[in-house]
């Protein structure tokens, strides 16, 4: 079998480079983005390399970043901007090949083995060409891994940062990778990164030795599908991008300016977040049977329910149906800090494909009913004297 080539390409910085490159005032500065620091404690979403010389990180609470940096300076994130620019960048990785497989908004993988001969170009030489390319005109750094499989080239981008190109063989992947530690591995979140520890198993390398049985035992066939991925021996291919898949759910979260209790502030933000989801099913032409809300108190405790629904991707049924859920689970009587909603259960929607005109008319007819009853909150440009900046859809 031929050996692949296969290519991860990952912005620098993404969320605080696009804010950089639109404002260059800021390019000299040190940047994050945050939620909205005058009015409620948030998190660093993302931050610029001279940020990260002070030690801001992402995660760390604004005023602990701003403890370290004070001069920092925190912006508001801008999702759709972000998508834009996203879906640009993926039009230049298009005129490599169709294997393009994106993993968020900044992140993608490109199987470029097919465009070796007629490019007339390595693999190297390809990411070198595409830092270049997008340097120019983007005005931001991207990192490139280049390796044989997806697992490696993953880890190839993330080696040498910012703005490099790391080729991991396959004759030397282990010398290589082996000595990484496991949070280094898409797949290793902080829980399973602490059951390691306490069997002192902290690396790649440690991990690959593992009993099969084992691992399936502590995280099923993913373990073990995880554990022929650093072997090396993993065939998984870089997806078509014109074939992608559906998401699997489509979800909305916000944090609210301030604690809130009364049902009208809730249903505020159910209608805020159904919104939201609604313009993402519309725009994938897909429906939803389940909905899940979840509801984080002052004290950071979750609830969390699901219940089947009508199919929809209708705004005012999505948002019936969360409130009915919202008030089997909440009595209003304790602060909630945070609410979610999410759409699950997808399917295609054959027998009403709109179009985007269609679609525009059902939104503008739907939201003056919903802003003539609640006010007008629900439109982007109205939010942010309630909800939270960071609010932002995610597919899942």
């Amino acid at each position: 079998m031929k050996e692949r080539t296969i290519l991860h390409s990952d912005v620098n910085n993404f969320f605080a480079s696009v804010e950089t490159v639109t404002r260059p005032e800021l390019r000299d500065k040190p940047v994050a983005v945050t939620g909205n620091p005058k009015k409620r404690t948030g998190i660093i979403l993302a931050k610029n390399e001279k940020a990260k010389i002070y030690g801001v990180k992402t995660g760390q609470t604004i005023w602990e970043a701003q403890k370290l940096c004070p001069e920092l300076v925190c912006l508001p994130p801008h999702y759709d901007l972000y998508e834009e620019i996203s879906e640009r960048l993926h039009n230049i990785y298009l005129e490599y090949t169709d294997f393009v497989e994106p993993l968020g908004l900044d992140e993608c993988w490109l199987d470029v083995t097919n465009s070796l001969n007629y490019l007339k170009k390595s693999g190297k030489e390809i990411a070198d060409e595409l830092r270049e390319r997008i340097q120019k005109e983007f005005g931001f750094t991207v990192s490139v891994g280049v390796s044989f499989s997806k697992i490696f080239a993953k880890l190839g981008s993330d080696l040498k940062k910012p703005n490099a190109t790391t080729i991991i063989s396959k004759s030397e992947f282990k010398n290589m990778t082996y000595q990484l530690a496991l949070s280094d591995i898409v797949g290793i979140g902080r829980r399973l990164e602490k059951k390691f520890a306490k069997m002192n198993i902290f690396t790649i390398g440690e991990f690959v030795k593992l009993d099969n049985k084992f691992l399936k035992e502590l995280m099923g066939e993913t373990g073990v599908e995880l554990k022929q991925d650093l072997l090396g021996e993993s065939e998984k291919s870089v997806l078509n991008y014109y074939n992608l898949p559906p998401p699997k759910s489509v979800g909305n979260g916000t944090t609210t300016i301030k604690d809130i209790t009364s049902r009208e502030e809730v249903k505020k933000t159910i209608y805020f977040l159904a919104e939201k989801v609604s313009a993402r099913l519309v725009r994938h032409g897909l429906v939803g049977s389940t909905i899940t809300i979840s509801l984080k108190s002052s004290k950071l405790e979750v609830k969390r329910k699901g219940q089947k629904i009508q199919p929809t991707q209708d705004i005012e049924s999505i948002a019936s149906e969360g409130m009915k859920i919202v008030d089997k689970l909440y009595n209003y009587n304790y602060p909630l800090r945070a609410i979610r909603l999410k759409i699950s259960s997808l399917t295609s929607d054959k027998a009403k494909q709109l179009s985007i005109f269609d679609t525009e008319k059902t939104v503008s007819k739907v939201l003056p009913q919903v802003n003539d009853k609640y006010g007008k909150v629900f439109l982007a440009s109205d939010t942010a004297s309630f909800l939270n900046t960071s609010s932002h859809p995610q597919e899942e």
